[in-house]
């Protein structure tokens, strides 16, 4: 029995070294390795066989990761105060720079891209910041990739997701829009009047060439009113008759 503690202990230790040495790295996973400090390379996926105390393993995750970046507090450049929050969409394309070159990739990302946000909408109007939101992630998307390239890491999107806005701007703008919605409405109005009157010219000028055209309207008129109203009594009077009279008028 005692000859079976040396094949136990040996057993133990083999475990122990697998247990150590031995590391499973999924599809989208990456390891950059040290040994004794110094890097020797960027494994996986799969199995990946580590020297116990002289290696140390540091993973990656090469996913996209969604960045929720938190309410900041901007001043516009025409000076109103808004709460801006975003997020950024961005991934590890060198493991050994993310791991190297910085000391908390995530970390960094998410800091840069607060005060890059407020950097950009503090150089903006409030209207500006409302109206182009497209330009202002693109902005920012060019801003956040040129700065984390050194540090192996993609940014391929940033979106604007909400802008809150102080109450009495709120009603500025509500009366603002009300304004320009009666200012629209007031210009279409007197669109619609400039094309009657520019319609009433060419109807006045085709009946002066043909005289009975404006006898037939005005019996027109007669019978639109009589239909209306049926007590009514009419009795349609000949216009000419009246030209001397007009005339008579004129000369004196």
């Amino acid at each position: 029995m005692s000859g079976m503690y040396p094949v136990i202990i040996l057993v133990v230790l083999v475990v122990m070294f697998l247990s150590s040495a031995i590391r499973i790295l999924n599809e989208y996973e990456r390891a950059v390795i040290f040994r004794l400090g110094r890097v020797i390379a960027t494994k996986g996926p799969g199995l990946i066989i580590l020297i116990p105390i002289v290696d140390k393993m540091v993973r990656i995750d090469m996913r996209t990761i969604t960045m929720d970046i938190p309410p900041q507090d901007v001043i516009t450049r025409d000076n109103v105060s808004i709460k801006v929050n975003a997020v950024v969409y961005f991934r590890v394309m060198d493991a050994n720079a993310a791991v190297i070159d910085v000391e908390n990739y995530l970390y960094a990302t998410s800091q840069l891209s607060q005060t890059t946000l407020r950097s950009v909408c503090g150089q903006m109007e409030l209207d500006e910041i409302l109206s182009e939101r497209e330009k202002i992630n693109l902005q920012l998307q060019e801003i956040l990739d040129r700065s984390t390239e050194p540090w192996g890491i993609k940014v391929s999107h940033v979106e604007v997701k909400q802008i809150d806005l102080p109450e009495e701007m709120k009603r500025a703008i509500a009366k603002q829009a009300e304004a320009e919605r009666e200012r629209r409405a007031k210009v279409i109005n007197a669109e619609g009047e400039f094309q009657a009157a520019q319609k009433l010219i060419e109807a006045a000028a085709l009946m002066e060439t043909q005289p009975m055209s404006l006898q037939l309207r005005y019996l027109q008129t007669l019978n639109t009113i009589a239909a209306e109203n049926n007590s009514t009594v009419l009795f349609p009077i000949p216009i000419d008759m009246f030209k001397p009279f007009l005339k008579l008028v004129e000369k004196a």
